[in-house]
């Protein structure tokens, strides 16, 4: 299994805070977030954005990182400050 958390206004947008997903043998952090945002509107309006960030087992990671089975992967907008 894969945990997929969602932080920030991706939250607020999908509506749900956590999933979790049947591990699929060479899944990347991009082809999730593929699958994930074909699932309707609000998926693709809170997932399809070029500046979303993403993270793998609580490290930022890069777009074609390969997942595991057992590992938890959080989607978030970027981080800003004042």
């Amino acid at each position: 299994m894969i945990k997929v958390l969602f932080f920030a206004q991706v939250r607020e947008v999908i509506g749900v805070d956590q999933i979790e997903l049947e591990y699929q043998h060479a899944m990347t952090t991009n082809s999730l977030r593929t699958f994930l945002a074909a699932q309707g509107d609000k998926w693709q309006q809170a997932l399809g954005s070029d500046n979303l960030l993403v993270a793998v087992n609580q490290t930022l990671s890069q777009w074609q990182v390969e997942l595991e089975d057992g590992d938890e992967v959080a989607f978030f907008p970027p981080v800003t400050g004042g």
